[in-house]
């Protein structure tokens, strides 16, 4: 890595003067003059080495920029000599590979003619078997092909062979057509037969399976009607109990009353609740009988303890 001519001479300078050592004043005598002399002598000797590292560094780093030229070039010549080699090996392996791609094409294809031969060689072996094959028949069917000649000979319908073969054929199709709907009719109504034995086999299933659901309704409606039974004979139950704590009720309301009635005529106040507040009532009359205990035991002490001083009788 370069580094800037200002800096490197500073860093020289710095060195110089940190290599310089501090000069011993042995004579207290010397100047202040002549010290300064000494440091302007001393700064251009400084200077003068620096100028002269100056050139130096100016020398080298010239021969060094020449050289790294001269190398540059070097390196770019290497790099298009290497390119050009990499292309003559690619041009060769390319090269290389186009002729073994057409070497294997070739035996490839020599391999498949080879095989289409032996393929038409045996197609033809086959083909000789069947012509064989075909000659026999002939020989074997040829009686049968006279004894047609002779029908159509002997026949006023038919003119030729071809036309008794068509006649032949389209009895026969018939024929087919009709044993395949007699079959087919066969079948469906063996289907039929499955199917309504089947339906008759479910209704019965199910007509088992609605009895005895109809016999379990009948059993649970029985014991409904039994449970209702025993609810109506409770609810009237219920019902004579309500009627009996209701009339409890309103004897309990009414005695209430009676006691409100009294403890308000023995205060001498007129009666405030309501007649429904049979709370009301009540806690009136429990205070009542309160204030009157009280008072009752107040007198029982009093009596007991009579006080020195006479006091007026209580009301």
């Amino acid at each position: 890595m370069s580094v800037p001519w200002e800096e490197y001479f500073q860093m020289v300078l710095e060195e110089k003067l940190l290599a310089q050592k501090p000069l011993a004043h042995e004579d207290n005598s010397i100047s202040h003059a002549a010290q300064l002399l000494e440091k302007k002598q001393e700064t251009a000797e400084m200077e003068e080495t620096l100028q002269a590292k100056k050139e130096e560094f100016q020398v080298k780093m010239s021969a060094l920029q020449q050289r790294r030229e001269a190398l540059e070039q070097k390196e770019d010549s290497l790099k298009e000599s290497m390119v050009r080699f990499d292309k003559f090996l690619k041009d060769t392996e390319a090269k290389q590979s186009r002729a073994l791609r057409r070497a294997e094409e070739g035996r490839q294809a020599a391999t498949q003619k080879e095989a289409e031969a032996m393929a038409l060689k045996e197609e033809l072996e086959g083909l000789i078997q069947r012509k064989e094959q075909l000659e026999q028949r002939l020989a074997k069917y040829r009686p049968f092909a006279q004894y047609l000649e002779q029908v159509v000979a002997q026949s006023e319908e038919f003119q030729e062979i071809p036309e008794l073969m068509a006649r032949f054929s389209g009895l026969s199709e018939t024929q087919a057509i009709l044993v395949e709907r007699e079959q087919a009719l066969h079948t469906a109504v063996e289907d039929a037969r499955a199917e309504l034995l089947k339906l008759v086999e479910e209704k019965n299933d199910e007509i088992l399976h609605q009895n005895n659901r109809l016999a379990d309704l009948q059993l649970r409606l029985e014991e409904v009607r039994t449970e209702a039974l025993q609810w109506e004979s409770r609810w009237v139950h219920i019902q004579n109990t309500a009627a009996q704590k209701t009339l409890l009720l309103g004897q309990i309301k009414m005695a209430a009353l009676n006691l409100y009635q009294i403890v308000c005529k023995q205060k001498k106040e007129a009666p405030t609740l309501a007649v429904e507040d049979t709370e009301g009532q009540l806690e009136q009359v429990q205070q009542y009988f309160r204030d009157l205990s009280a008072t009752v035991a107040k007198l029982t002490r009093e009596s007991l303890n009579p006080p020195l001083l006479t006091t007026r009788p209580i009301p």
